[in-house]
């Protein structure tokens, strides 16, 4: 990852270590994929991922505005929040959140690696349980779908300044 092109964080004491922010990626359920959408406005999609290898990555339809925007510009930023909790006695929000900033390619062809992996562990992320054969029927679909895949450039994890301050969350 590198960060030369990133701007600094500006509060620097909620700042966590890197590994903090890939164990709020890791997880997460969802998160907020960021593109730059149709017209110059920009595009937020919330989304399913999974998070492997410094990379994260998604499923998707074959066609849509999120692959249209991807085309265009393969520059993205991706945002899980792993912690809400609203103190109104305090007048702030107790959170955790990670932002990865990185590129993303479409993973169309079925004979890339990539998308069966990809597939495979969003599968085991959402799917656990489910019986091995209708797992085998549903990744076989490959040819149905398109695979996004985010190589990250730039990580970032955020606490709230109380979280820190005492302890609660471990940085």
């Amino acid at each position: 990852m590198t960060t030369s092109t990133f701007r600094d964080m500006r509060r620097k004491n909620c700042r966590l270590l890197t590994a903090a922010a890939e164990k709020i990626l890791r997880e997460g359920d969802f998160g907020v994929l960021a593109l730059s959408g149709d017209d110059g406005y920009p595009y937020a999609v919330p989304i399913n991922y999974v998070f492997a290898d410094g990379k994260i990555f998604f499923h998707s339809a074959k066609s849509g505005h999120k692959l249209d925007a991807v085309r265009r510009n393969e520059k993205v930023s991706f945002c899980v929040v792993g912690r809400h909790e609203v103190v109104a006695e305090e007048f702030t929000t107790y959170f955790t959140s990670a932002i990865a900033f990185g590129r993303m390619r479409l993973v169309e062809d079925d004979a890339d690696p990539d998308k069966l992996r990809g597939l495979e562990l969003l599968a085991d992320k959402y799917s656990p349980n489910v019986d091995s054969q209708l797992r085998a029927k549903e990744l076989a679909r490959l040819s149905a779908v398109v695979v996004p895949v985010m190589t990250i450039e730039h990580l970032t994890g955020k606490a709230a300044r109380e979280l820190i301050r005492n302890g609660t969350f471990n940085n």
